[in-house]
């Protein structure tokens, strides 16, 4: 379910040039706390939404990292020069600020609210810590070891970096308190139009929260087999059970709320990024994928599609480049969808943990509901047929499809997340699939990164907790694996 961003978020909450780390975020003065603590939520879900979808060379360049894109003029970032751009702190203080800081604060004005009735406290105040769960995890999944138990708090200015994996235990804690406050049925209130997700409508809001563990449990499998093991079983028969069911943010047609793709790709003017042939040429033409056509268009001129070397800058005009669909400036950003979640519970059926159903079965509803989710979008193709014909591939089919099930529902995940380039990026790293290569000329010569190094705020404000953090997760440099990532 998606919902169209409002428009009336106050800017102060938009605002975050002022703080430059985590520890100074400060919405509790004049002004700011009289803004009600539901209109927070609407600022923390639009940040997080803009950090899920942007392409934009300054901080969010998942999409070139899984190697769906490359860049053709300026390749620094395709190249992984991730300092040029101080990419980490932007990205740092989009989680921290954007979204965590406001949802802290609308946490404290909500909790504080003599006018709330109890059974809409609870609601709302679990609604904000699913989200601050979401943001949380994506952090650890691109940092590691971050300030946790002593963030956001404007009186400590240098707080300390919890454990990554003692934050991802703590996050699915939260998540069962969560899922156990939310209540569809009391009659209580809800944050109703100032959440963006799902109008305030609980039993999504759980199935939301369900889906979110799903996902944290299988991020660490590896880690605690049995522990992800019960959580998956318990979460399964209450996650997400068709695409309408997914969390995703429509954005408007008109700044300042448009989709961050259509700023990158449309308003800016430039012609920054085209199709690798790693993912075109390899992968979506030998096997007929009916997404190829949304997720790329032809070549200038032709009817053919070609995608470039990943690395090395090139001639725009000589590629695909992203689909028109992609240009939309009213395409939702894609907090987690349906077909992640029967992508989630294939590999946990293929781990051998009962979830009602086969590997294979969840496996062919993952592709379907991603076929027809993007059909569906862009108003094209037969999504029943197309589906199938693509399933009957050999090559495609989780009977024959080449590897074991790492590989087959590596692949197909890394496909079906065109649009999750953040969650395809942890997904890569923690399946190892597809085998993606690194260009032959990098500013990092350990390769593709495998997380970003602190950023340069940390290293100047809070230095001796970030020697401690690299000390404790090996180095702070991009090759060091985040704790979930074994193999």
């Amino acid at each position: 379910m998606k919902k169209s961003l409002i428009l009336a978020i106050p800017a102060l909450l938009l605002a975050s040039s002022c703080a430059k780390t985590l520890s100074n975020v400060d919405l509790k003065s004049p002004g700011q706390g009289a803004v009600s603590g539901v209109y927070l939520v609407t600022s923390a879900e639009r940040s997080l939404a803009r950090s899920l979808s942007s392409t934009n060379q300054n901080g969010f360049i998942t999409r070139l990292l899984v190697q769906y894109w490359t860049e053709t003029t300026y390749n620094d970032e395709a190249t992984y020069n991730l300092a040029n751009r101080t990419i980490p702190d932007n990205v740092w203080n989009a989680y921290y600020q954007g979204a965590l800081g406001n949802l802290n604060e609308a946490k404290r004005l909500i909790s504080a609210n003599a006018l709330i009735d109890a059974g809409t406290k609870a609601n709302q105040l679990a609604c904000v810590d699913v989200l601050a769960v979401h943001a949380w995890h994506n952090l650890v999944d691109t940092f590691g070891n971050v300030p946790y138990s002593q963030s956001l708090d404007i009186n400590n200015k240098t707080p300390v970096y919890d454990d990554a994996a003692t934050i991802y235990t703590d996050l699915l804690k939260r998540l069962d308190t969560d899922i156990a406050a939310l209540n569809a049925n009391s009659g209580a209130g809800t944050l109703g139009a100032a959440d963006l997700l799902y109008n305030g409508n609980v039993s999504s809001w759980i199935k939301y929260a369900n889906s979110l563990k799903l996902r944290l449990a299988m991020t660490t499998y590896d880690v605690d087999a049995g522990r992800a093991t019960t959580l998956v079983q318990q979460a399964a028969p209450n996650v997400f059970q068709s695409n309408s069911d997914a969390a995703q943010l429509a954005f408007q047609s008109t700044n300042p709320n448009t989709n961050p793709l259509y700023e990158d790709l449309v308003q800016s003017g430039r012609y920054d990024y085209v199709g690798t042939n790693f993912f075109i040429d390899n992968q979506l033409l030998p096997t007929n994928d009916p997404r190829l056509p949304i997720y790329f268009q032809p070549v200038a001129g032709t009817s053919t599609y070609a995608g470039a070397p990943y690395g090395p800058t090139t001639n725009y005009s000589l590629w695909s480049n992203p689909g028109t669909v992609l240009r939309r400036p009213t395409l939702p950003a894609m907090f987690l969808s349906y077909y992640e979640v029967q992508f989630l519970l294939a590999e946990a059926a293929a781990r051998g943990i009962n979830v009602g159903s086969s590997a294979a079965t969840l496996y062919n509803n993952a592709v379907t509901a991603s076929i027809t989710y993007w059909e569906n979008t862009a108003g094209v193709g037969n999504s029943t047929v197309d589906a199938a014909a693509y399933l009957a591939q050999p090559s495609v089919a989780y009977t024959t499809a080449t590897g074991d099930f790492k590989q087959k529902i590596g692949i197909q995940k890394w496909i079906a997340l065109y649009n999750q380039p953040t969650q395809a990026w942890a997904e890569w790293r923690r399946l190892d699939y597809p085998r993606l290569q690194a260009p032959a000329v990098t500013y990092q010569s350990s390769g593709i990164p495998l997380r970003y190094f602190y950023p340069n705020s940390e290293q100047n404000l809070n230095d001796a907790n970030r020697k401690a953090a690299a000390a404790a997760i090996g180095s702070d440099v991009v090759a060091t694996k985040i704790f979930w990532d074994k193999l």
